[in-house]
Order: C-alpha cells, then sequence, then structure tokens
C-alpha cells in the first residue's frame, strides 16, 4: 500500500497541473452542489411554512347546508384541515381589524356570509382543491390567493430545478476532469505498464494508485468544499435571520451535519468512481 500511496503522490505531482484543475472543478462542484441543497432545504422549509398559512376560503350562499359542504370537501384527499365559521364569527373577526365594520352591519345587516376554511396538504394543491370547491353547489365563491400562491409556488419550484439541473452538469463535468487527469497519467507512464505487464504484474496492481491517486483528489476536494461552504453559509443565515426574519433560515446543527457529510461522501465517491472507469478503460487502451 506504501508503494502504491507513494506512485500516487508521485503521479499527482508529475501532472500538477490537471491535478490542480481537477481540483478546482471538484472544490467548485461539491461547493456549488451544497448551496443547492441548503438552498433546497430552505425553500422546503420556506414551503412548509407557506403550507401551514395558506387557506382556501369557500363563501357560502344564503341557506346553503354547511355541515354537509363542510362533510363534502372533508372528504377531498387535498384537505388536511377544514371547518365552518358561521357569519357571525366572521363578522366578529373582521370588527377585531376594522371596527367600523360592526357599525356598518348594524345599518346593513352582516354582509359577511357563512365561510368554508380549509388548509390544504401541499401548498400546489390549492388551485386544485379551490376548483374542486367553487364547483359545489351552494358555494358562491372562492378564495386562496391565486397571485400569491401560484407565484410563489412556480418561482420556489423553478430556483430548485435549475439548482438540480447546475449541479447534474457540474458532476458530469467533475467526472470528465477525473477521467481525463487519470488518462493523462496512465499515458505518461505507458513504457513503465508495459514494463510491468511484460513482467506479469495485475491490471489491479496497475490500477491501484490511480484508484488511490483519484481517492485523495476526492477527499481534498471534500475538506476545501467544507471549509469554504460551512463558515460562509452560518454567516450569511446569521444575516438573513437578521435583516428577513420572514423566511425559517435552517441553523441548527442537527440539520445541517447530515447534508455536509452527504457533500463530503459524495466528493471521495465522485473521485472513487472516476478513477476506476478511467483505469478500466484506458488500461484496455494501452494493451
Amino acid at each position: 500500500m506504501t508503494y502504491h500511496l507513494r506512485q500516487a503522490l508521485l503521479a499527482m505531482r508529475g501532472n500538477l497541473t490537471a491535478t490542480l484543475a481537477t481540483l478546482t472543478t471538484m472544490t467548485l462542484t461539491l461547493v456549488m452542489l451544497g448551496a443547492v441543497l441548503l438552498l433546497t432545504l430552505n425553500v422546503n422549509r420556506t414551503l412548509e411554512q407557506l403550507e401551514s398559512q395558506v387557506e382556501v376560503a369557500a363563501f357560502l350562499d344564503a341557506g346553503a347546508d354547511g355541515a354537509s359542504l363542510l362533510a363534502r370537501v372533508r372528504a377531498l384527499p387535498q384537505v388536511r384541515e377544514a371547518r365552518l365559521v358561521p357569519r357571525e364569527q366572521v363578522l366578529a373577526e373582521m370588527t377585531r381589524d376594522y371596527p367600523y365594520a360592526r357599525d356598518a352591519a348594524e345599518l346593513a345587516g352582516n354582509p359577511f356570509p357563512d365561510t368554508l376554511r380549509l388548509r390544504v396538504s401541499r401548498v400546489e394543491d390549492s388551485r386544485t382543491v379551490a376548483a374542486a370547491v367553487s364547483t359545489l353547489a351552494g358555494v358562491e365563491d372562492v378564495e386562496y390567493g391565486a397571485g400569491y400562491v401560484d407565484q410563489t409556488v412556480r418561482t420556489l419550484t423553478a430556483v430548485r430545478a435549475a439548482g438540480y439541473a447546475l449541479v447534474g452538469l457540474l458532476l458530469l463535468g467533475t467526472l470528465f476532469n477525473i477521467l481525463n487527469a487519470v488518462r493523462v497519467a496512465m499515458y505518461s507512464r505507458r513504457n513503465e505498464i508495459s514494463v510491468m505487464r511484460l513482467l506479469g504484474a495485475t491490471r489491479g496492481f496497475i490500477r491501484m494508485p490511480h484508484v488511490i491517486e483519484g481517492v485523495l483528489l476526492g477527499v481534498a476536494a471534500s475538506a476545501l468544499a467544507l471549509a469554504l461552504l460551512a463558515p460562509s453559509y452560518l454567516a450569511l443565515a446569521q444575516r438573513a435571520a437578521v435583516f428577513a426574519p420572514v423566511f425559517p433560515v435552517v441553523r441548527d446543527l442537527p440539520t445541517l451535519l447530515p447534508i455536509l457529510a452527504g457533500v463530503a461522501m459524495l466528493g471521495i465517491l465522485i473521485g472513487l468512481a472516476g478513477s476506476l472507469l478511467a483505469t478500466r478503460r484506458y488500461l484496455r487502451e494501452l494493451e
């Protein structure tokens, strides 16, 4: 093992430019991957908070059977919670926010109808539930903040999809960089490899230094990525909590550590997989 490790270090030093290029690409890829994962974590947390606040309101016709409609909307699979609010309670709630509403009601009568208030399992279901409830007999109108909810969902979904696409491209580019780095290293040692093959060296013996090289690159890139990512994220999260407290930014270490550990493990696995693929392919070419 000492021989293979020494050969791997010699190969990395002999191809310093390719090694640094691969290390830089892997580090940037892991930083981007970690950033996207942390962004996705916060997007999901924001969506959960949004889901807990989004409410679909169905305004009933006068004389509508509220109890029957309540049972029907509760049967919808997307509905997490539903309740019937009598018109008197709606007036009382409006009076708390707008005191003149009580005076207006005393003059012209209570203008508010009985209302069904629904909470959905996912914020994306708001439109579906609103459309289904609006078709029920006895429902006059449905309100769920379409402009706000739909725009928010589209934006968060687009951010998440763009992040995943970017990470996929970066991982693919990193894999090709590792393949190229190992290929250069093996071609530079092709005469030595030919002699080793003539002397009876096995493929595993020849491949081992290059596999170690890939793992070392993965370990180094993971360490650098975490050294850049973790302090930067915590500092940014602290600022976001001060300047935008409405967003539930994740800062607790028990939640963050599995993601950071996953990024580190992925870096090592990329290095290992890239070196295994490259040595198997290019060793066959050299033979």
